[in-house]
């Protein structure tokens, strides 16, 4: 069943490079199929990759003119993969001092993919992909988590609403960040376990979910600069969290 809207097959997932997938296999994502470059094959780290596959994954060699049409970077890779879609966390409001990223209608799957990865780095514990965002497990999004995704608690949200809902229920800050007009970062209070919201490039957040967070925040910012990517304000205010809960 191939999904129209997000031109992709339900239930599968795919893995460009072998990066993405050596880091499904140390996940322990099941990976479906493998496509190897023939000439690369030759080398050592492509068969060594291929060694560390679970037995019975079927394998085959591509010329280059295939993996060109496979692959869809630029200059196409090594190796690709077809791996199920992991399985979204249910309790990614649930642990013992919640930090978790809201991605909220961020429709750039590279912005997705890095907010996941600098999550996953700055000791976040979970990621929530909300509204209108691309998909986290999108080709290009997994790209540009570099695998995170693959490890870090995430869920898929259409209703921003319930996921702030969920939090509250669970005792947690929300926070909004905002462009100005907020707490300033480094005075905001990000030791207690807290939901972070990242808006839209552009938009931002909704007018409500800014309305109803119990914190504002705005990161200073030197003029003319009035906005940050949503990707870059995420790891800033998550290494902020970072550097408050370890001091």
């Amino acid at each position: 069943y191939r999904d129209a809207a997000r031109g992709q097959v339900e239930g599968v997932i795919l893995l460009d490079g072998p990066h993405l997938v050596r880091e499904a296999i140390s996940a322990h994502v099941p990976v479906q199929h493998v496509l190897a470059a023939r000439e690369a094959l030759d080398g050592d780290e492509l068969p060594a990759l291929l060694d560390t596959l679970p037995p019975g994954v079927p394998v085959a060699a591509a010329s280059s003119a295939v993996m060109d049409a496979v692959s869809p970077v630029r200059s196409s890779s090594t190796i690709v993969a077809l791996a199920n879609r992991p399985s979204e966390a249910e309790g990614v409001f649930e642990s013992a001092v919640p930090l978790v990223v809201v991605a909220c209608d961020v429709q750039d799957p590279g912005n997705v993919g890095a907010i996941v990865r600098v999550a996953e780095a700055a000791g976040a514990t979970g990621v929530v992909v909300a509204g209108r965002s691309a998909d986290p497990f999108g080709w290009k999004a997994l790209r540009g988590s570099m695998g995170s995704a693959l490890r870090l608690p995430l869920r898929i949200e259409a209703d921003l609403h319930g996921v702030l809902d969920a939090a509250r229920r669970r005792g947690l800050q929300v926070v909004a960040t905002v462009p100005r007009g907020g707490t300033a970062l480094f005075d905001a209070p990000l030791t207690v376990p807290s939901v972070l919201l990242i808006g839209a490039e552009g938009a931002g957040l909704p007018p409500e979910a800014v309305r109803d967070a119990d914190l504002r925040v705005t990161i200073p910012m030197a003029p003319p600069v009035e906005s940050l990517n949503a990707a870059v304000a995420a790891a800033v205010l998550l290494y902020e969290a970072r550097r408050q809960r370890t001091h």
